[in-house]
């Protein structure tokens, strides 16, 4: 059996869910591959390259910055899982001037993003709104600054649902990144250098990918089983909700790319982080392969 290792570089189900399932339905021992996943959060990019990764975003932006060869073999969803979270009296992106927003890093995937959509809501992030960065996690710390009035909002992953956080909370999402800016952003990538995009172990993770992918719209119940996973802090009603509204229309079925949403993100985030526009969407995301044609989906 084909050995292989998978990183994630954020936290949540925005990154492991698909994975999550494809390992607990047994898909990756269906296809004959042993995948071992791997937190690479807070890994280095040179160490992250070694691996197949789950983290397009990121592997967008050292490709841009530092000309690491990402390809990109399949795609989990072109809507990031972040979300603008504030409290009581604050109604839209645009109240966030003067404000105080909990960020991640204009030089992560996650801050870029934050970044583009504030200036879309006509916001400039370095002028207009005091912006206090902090690494990814759990966000719980966020939660607790936002109860204390610390902070007036904070930008939040997939650790939560935000929605049912505001609503006990008395609190509002103010915006879901993906209604603002879409981004194939999640999926598995390769770097040539070290593995091979037709690498056998590659193309069963796929196949694996792509059988969890179809759970995610065949089986909304297994799905939201394996999503108390990641949200075991909230009702079964709440998490079928977010499944409902964030998971089952905007992740794919198949794992193929959106050329076209593809190209406008690439030109989008080159822009923010003041790089040139080096690849082109085709060359980036190659969600083909031979197990497109597979027939196990």
């Amino acid at each position: 059996m084909d050995t292989i290792d998978l990183t994630y570089v954020g936290r949540g189900l925005h990154e492991e869910l698909v994975a999550h399932i494809a390992d607990q339905e047994d898909f990756y021992a269906a296809e004959g591959v042993r995948v071992v996943l791997r937190d690479g959060v807070a890994w280095d990019d040179e160490r992250v390259r070694r691996t197949a990764t789950i983290g397009l975003g990121r592997a967008l932006l050292t490709r841009l910055t530092s000309g690491i060869p990402w390809v990109t073999v399949n795609v989990n969803t072109h809507g990031p899982l972040f979300w603008f979270l504030a409290r009581d009296g604050i109604t839209s992106l645009s109240d966030l001037a003067g404000k105080r927003l909990a960020v991640h890093a204009p030089h992560t995937a996650p801050g870029c993003f934050a970044r583009i959509v504030l200036r879309r809501a006509g916001l400039d992030p370095d002028r207009d709104l005091t912006t206090v960065v902090r690494a990814p996690g759990d966000y719980g710390l966020d939660l607790r600054h936002l109860r204390d009035g610390s902070i007036d909002a904070a930008y939040v992953g997939s650790t939560m649902a935000p929605e049912a956080v505001a609503a006990e909370h008395g609190w509002r999402v103010l915006a879901w990144v993906g209604d603002h800016f879409r981004i194939p952003t999640v999926g598995v990538a390769v770097d040539p250098t070290h593995i091979r995009p037709d690498d056998p172990a590659v193309q069963a993770v796929v196949r694996a990918h792509r059988r969890a992918l179809q759970v995610i719209h065949t089986d909304p119940d297994a799905t939201v089983r394996h999503l108390r996973t990641f949200l075991g802090r909230h009702t079964t009603e709440k998490i079928r909700a977010h499944y409902d509204t964030f998971i089952a229309p905007h992740f794919t079925t198949n794992g193929q790319v959106d050329l076209a949403v593809a190209d406008a993100a690439i030109t989008a985030v080159a822009a923010e982080l003041g790089v040139p526009t080096n690849v082109a969407a085709a060359d980036f995301y190659r969600t083909e392969g031979d197990s497109a044609g597979h027939g196990r989906l």
